[in-house]
């Protein structure tokens, strides 16, 4: 079993705050976790039981009045529940009484985003990362931001770099050795999204052409986003396309990444990007395998950009400090994957390179970033294929992707 960063967090908030909601994609071991948090006194309920689920339906007050402290499990399928949940808390504010999970992004729901406010803090569990799946305890981002990233005699590169992307972050395609059955588990994964999880939240007109809209975006992952053509390709209004994007991201298949702007640039790029939550989900949906990267290196680059972007999200959830990520693009086509802002206003910056040279030229969208920051500008890195860090000017650094996670 692996050690997840999040039990910690977890624990705290459970300390301190009537409900805790541990939301993240199926599969991801939000079960594993929270029935390992299970103690004396606290019920373990889950709402995949039909039987369960309907009584939690037909009455949610009554269904939680004869609860005091409780796992609740798979909440959106009851979303009603969190209202009932609320009453509840209201009358009796002990701290952890409810610990639940979702597999899909409950608070965009309506009624439901305000109703807990103050009185449920929300966590999110993805696939496992990296250095979770090795073991370690990870200081990238503090290293970053303290420019000290460490050169990686024993880094993963090459054909290794590969299978690692590969695999993602799934503890079941982890533990699967062929990647033949690891892509049979990602289709399989893949239509019980599409068929269960979004019936769960929403109304989908088109639900057959669904998994079309899924491989467009797959094609787009780590590009602008372009809602009208999207929903052309499946003959569906620029709206629409925009509404099944949303949808995707509250079940956390794919996640958009927001711009970062200032005033003092007046010809950036305010477009988000798109990106699979997934590496070895995406590759999946592209059907990408070693043996076609190896044919065909150009193919790496985009999977390699949403990897790394996944990472840093999961390295952002096990660490205290407090950042929001963004992407960077100007008119001049000059960008940069990752740009993070922490919450004293403090940039940190990432380029994604699938190669094992790096040129001065590949910073050219770090130093217009360092240069629209000016003393806000900590850190930027191109993360490269390679073991050494070597420095390209003041703060910064060529440094190998192994250092995500070592």
């Amino acid at each position: 079993m692996f050690q997840r960063f999040l039990e910690r967090q977890a624990e705290e908030a459970l300390s301190d705050t009537p409900v805790v909601l541990i939301v993240g994609p199926h599969r991801v071991g939000k079960t594993t976790l929270v029935r390992k948090m299970q103690e004396e006194g606290r019920d373990y309920i889950t709402l995949d039981d039909q039987t369960v689920l309907e009584a939690a339906q037909s009455d949610p007050a009554g269904f939680i009045r004869g609860l005091d402290r409780a796992i609740i499990d798979e909440i959106q399928r009851a979303p009603d529940l969190l209202l009932a949940i609320k009453k509840t808390v209201d009358d009796d504010y002990r701290p952890g009484r409810f610990l639940l999970t979702g597999s899909a992004n409950v608070l965009t729901l309506p009624k439901i985003a305000d109703s807990l406010a103050g009185r449920m803090e929300t966590l999110q569990m993805l696939p496992l990362a990296r250095a979770e799946i090795e073991g370690c305890q990870p200081s990238f981002l503090e290293r970053l931001y303290e420019r000290k990233l460490q050169a990686q005699p024993d880094a993963i590169v090459g054909d290794d770099l590969v299978d690692v992307v590969l695999f993602g972050g799934f503890p079941e395609t982890i533990a699967r050795p062929s990647e033949r059955r690891r892509q049979d588990w990602a289709r399989s994964y893949l239509t019980s999204i599409l068929t269960r999880d979004l019936r769960d939240i929403a109304d989908v007109e088109k639900l057959t052409e669904l998994p079309k809209f899924v491989r467009l975006l797959a094609e787009h992952s780590g590009q602008l986003v372009n809602c009208s053509q999207l929903g052309a390709g499946i003959n569906v209004s620029h709206k629409t396309g925009q509404r099944y994007v949303g949808l995707l991201e509250q079940v956390f298949l794919i996640a958009t990444l927001h711009p970062w702007f200032t005033n003092a640039l007046k010809r950036i790029v305010k477009t988000p990007k798109l990106h699979f939550i997934d590496s070895g989900l995406l590759a999946s949906v592209r059907g990408l395998t070693a043996e076609r990267i190896e044919a065909d290196r150009g193919t790496f680059g985009a999977l390699l950009e949403s990897f790394v972007f996944s990472e840093v999200l999961k390295l952002m959830a096990a660490s205290d400090l407090k950042m929001t990520p963004y992407h960077f693009r100007d008119r001049d086509a000059r960008e940069v994957d990752v740009v993070l802002e922490r919450d004293d206003g403090k940039i940190a910056a990432i380029k994604v390179k699938a190669s094992a040279t790096v040129k001065s030229g590949d910073f050219r969208g770090l130093r217009a970033l360092a240069k629209a920051c000016g003393d806000r500008f900590a850190c930027g890195a191109v993360l490269y294929d390679g073991q050494d860090v070597v420095p390209f000017g003041d703060g910064l650094v060529a440094a190998p992707i192994s250092t995500l996670w070592r």
